[in-house]
């Protein structure tokens, strides 16, 4: 009962296929990993980072946590965004959500639901800041998707704002902070319309994004 031998020997099948098509893949990936991109995204099993870019490992630096959150006291999320930008210089960091979010649901609908409730509470802030986007839907399943998609957005202008990002564009770094969103349904990732590129950039790219709602409100 508490062995868990098939997923070792999966394992085994996956490095075997992996290396029947590279025999030194993972010699030439335990000398270093050079990554263009930083994904930033949700815990949920369903959403594979690599896979559903279609890149292998080594080419994709990953960090996930409930409902793909960039709070600026969360030294985990800005560890990661630090040793990105300033160590791996990846040229793109990609904010992902997806459809069908358990826990931009739970926030929607305020359950109680123990710990995770407190994390949870960043949600709501995005769901009370645009109370007048979501209250004009009367469908919950398509109000908890637009509200993943404004997740998304804040989430994109968080890592924008944050003092590693600020740092790496006031050097001239070249560095772009994308806002997207996956489909459970289909397995397709939509561009939420918000790409960050300079400091300058954000505001403007903030309403470019919030533009295609209706009944938002003019961000602050």
């Amino acid at each position: 009962m508490g062995t868990l031998d098939h997923l070792l020997q999966n394992n085994r099948a996956w490095a075997e296929g992996i290396k029947a098509q590279d025999s030194e893949f993972f010699l030439k990936l335990s000398h270093q990993q050079s990554p263009n991109y930083l994904w930033i995204g949700c815990s949920d099993s369903r959403v594979p980072a690599n896979q559903i870019v279609g890149l292998l490992p080594g080419e994709l630096f990953v960090h996930r946590n409930v409902s793909n959150v960039v709070e600026h006291t969360d030294l985990n999320c800005l560890s990661v965004i630090q040793f990105a930008v300033d160590v791996l210089k990846v040229k793109h960091i990609i904010v992902c959500g997806h459809y069908g979010c358990g826990g931009i649901r739970a926030a929607l609908r305020s359950d109680r639901l123990g710990l995770i409730d407190n994390w949870l509470r960043h949600i709501q802030n995005v769901r009370q800041k645009h109370e007048k986007i979501l209250s004009s839907i009367t469908d919950e399943t398509i109000r908890c998707d637009r509200l993943c998609e404004l997740n998304v957005i804040e989430q994109t202008v968080n890592v924008s704002q944050t003092t590693v990002v600020r740092d790496a564009w006031d050097r001239g770094q070249e560095l772009s902070v994308h806002g997207w969103i996956y489909g459970l349904q289909d397995g397709i990732l939509r561009d939420l319309n918000i790409c960050i590129s300079r400091s300058d950039d954000t505001m403007l790219a903030y309403s470019r994004a919030l533009s295609r709602f209706p009944n938002q409100e003019p961000p602050d």
